[in-house]
């Protein structure tokens, strides 16, 4: 993980306490911003200890969506029916190993996590952006932002839009969350210590974790917690013998791994170094859009064999996915001059293009007659608005049968990929961190990137998840610091 030591230390060892809280926070990015937020609130005196020299974390270099739904002012505004049940079902079938705790707590306080959003300066206007897009690249809020509307998700959850980005026009819409949450953090008294890496954890003769250590410019502080440690100190994308030993797909060269030099798994080491487990290591978010233009999105994905895997609409993770998982994670984008169009992102390269399918399907090494046979079929059926293949939604098909014929390189070794790690620390939902035996360690919290929560893979992930659980997360696990009873000294 990090290459430094971390540790469990005695409190009886400890003579020198440079400061007490009631809650130490371990990171300041979406979840350690609410958690420190909403336990001021509470009356608690809060201490975000953080490794760089200021607010941010991951959440600032995003888009900045935030995944909720069940109704809130922006789906009511735009005349979406949506219900924290849909969202529930919607959540349920599309995470692997899904905690319907948690999902139903998500759910079920979406709209009031939104408008706490709101009240704490996060701007959301009513806008709804309408296209096939990978983030808005308007100021508008609402967005299709997952597989609501493809099979077989659509089958399961009625379909609605929960994307919510914040009021800024394309990508760079985290800063502004980090920027306003650190603002209300500020009024409310919050104290920060910057340029500050927690190396180990304090607990008591009970097991209780009473507080941390600290090193800043080669002195180390000890730091007394009253209440409680809540770690939100990212995930371990940048550590690249970790994500060797659980996830080494996110060390290929085609990947272009997110995060900020501080996700390096220490947060995660912190919660194992108390006795936490971490669970869902092996799991990555990894992409490559290919849409815009979302002309694309009409054209096939097929495989080495000239065979489609699947529906061509569905979240770009969850396309990207089920491409690295075909044989030899071979992949072409096909697509005819009535479709074609050069991706925006400019991920995948054209390989070239010809004047008939045979020709195409030669070039590529092919089987003989297999994709000339795929795109029949699909043009079969695509002339009667279906796809029992595949089930691609009504709106995108469109036979194939204007040359010359396109080919989109989708390989994952030979276009680009970017992607983040997503296991961490088993929680409880109200974020404790479990042990081995799923009993809460008393006096520890994690959230966000360093936790396991709902995002899980990225088949089943929609945009604004991680920021959602993240923020949302963050809270319950002050909201549930705040009913410890404080610690002697």
């Amino acid at each position: 993980m990090s290459n430094t030591a971390i540790d469990l230390l005695n409190a009886a060892d400890i003579t020198d306490w440079h400061s007490e809280h009631d809650l130490l926070v371990v990171g300041f990015g979406a979840a350690g911003a609410c958690a420190a937020i909403e336990s001021s609130q509470a009356g608690n005196s809060v201490l975000v200890v953080e490794r760089g020299s200021g607010i941010g974390g991951t959440t600032s270099l995003a888009t900045g969506h935030f995944y909720l739904g069940g109704g809130t002012r922006v789906q009511l505004a735009n005349g979406i029916e949506d219900s924290a049940d849909e969202m529930f079902n919607y959540l349920m079938a599309n995470t692997p190993n899904p905690d319907a705790e948690k999902i139903r707590c998500y759910a079920d306080d979406s709209v009031s996590h939104f408008n706490w959003l709101v009240e704490q300066g996060v701007p959301f206007n009513d806008g709804f952006y309408r296209k096939k897009h990978y983030e808005q690249p308007t100021d508008e809020c609402l967005i299709w932002s997952g597989n609501e509307k493809a099979w077989p998700y659509s089958q399961q959850a009625k379909p609605a839009p929960r994307g919510h980005k914040v009021e800024h026009p394309g990508s760079g819409g985290g800063a502004i969350v980090m920027q306003n949450l650190g603002e209300t953090a500020k009024r409310l008294k919050v104290k920060f210590q910057f340029d500050a890496q927690v190396n180990g954890l304090i607990k008591n003769k009970a097991g209780r974790i009473v507080g941390l250590r600290y090193k800043s410019f080669g002195d180390t502080y000890y730091l007394r917690a009253n209440k409680a440690v809540v770690i939100a100190a990212g995930g371990f994308s940048m550590n690249q013998a970790m994500v060797e030993e659980h996830c080494p797909q996110l060390n290929a060269e085609s990947v272009w791994p997110q995060g900020t030099p501080y996700d390096d798994g220490s947060g995660i080491q912190l919660g194992l170094a108390a006795g936490g487990q971490a669970i869902h290591m092996s799991q990555v978010f990894l992409t490559s859009p290919f849409y815009p233009p979302e002309s694309l999105v009409k054209g096939i994905l097929v495989n080495q064999y000239g065979q489609r895997f699947i529906n061509e609409d569905s979240y770009h993770s969850r396309s990207a996915a089920a491409c690295i998982e075909q044989p030899n994670g071979i992949a072409y984008l096909i697509c005819d001059n009535a479709t074609f169009g050069r991706p925006e992102l400019k991920l995948q390269e054209l390989i070239d293009a010809w004047d008939t399918v045979e020709e195409m399907e030669q070039a590529l090494a092919l089987p003989t007659g297999t994709l000339q046979d795929t795109i029949n079929d699909y043009n079969q059926y695509a002339e009667l608005g279906k796809d029992p293949t595949q089930h691609k939604h009504a709106d995108w098909l469109q036979p194939l049968n204007q040359p010359p014929f396109a080919a989109l390189e989708c390989s994952f070794q030979k276009s680009n990929y970017t992607g983040f790690t997503l296991g961490g620390l088993q929680v409880s939902k109200d974020a404790e961190v479990l042990d081995h035996h799923l009993q809460a360690i008393t006096g520890l919290y994690a959230a966000g990137a360093c936790a396991s929560n709902i995002a899980q893979d990225g088949t089943g992930y929609s945009s604004g998840t991680c920021i959602g659980e993240a923020t949302y997360f963050g809270r319950r696990a002050a909201k549930h610091a705040h009913q410890l009873t404080p610690t002697l000294p």
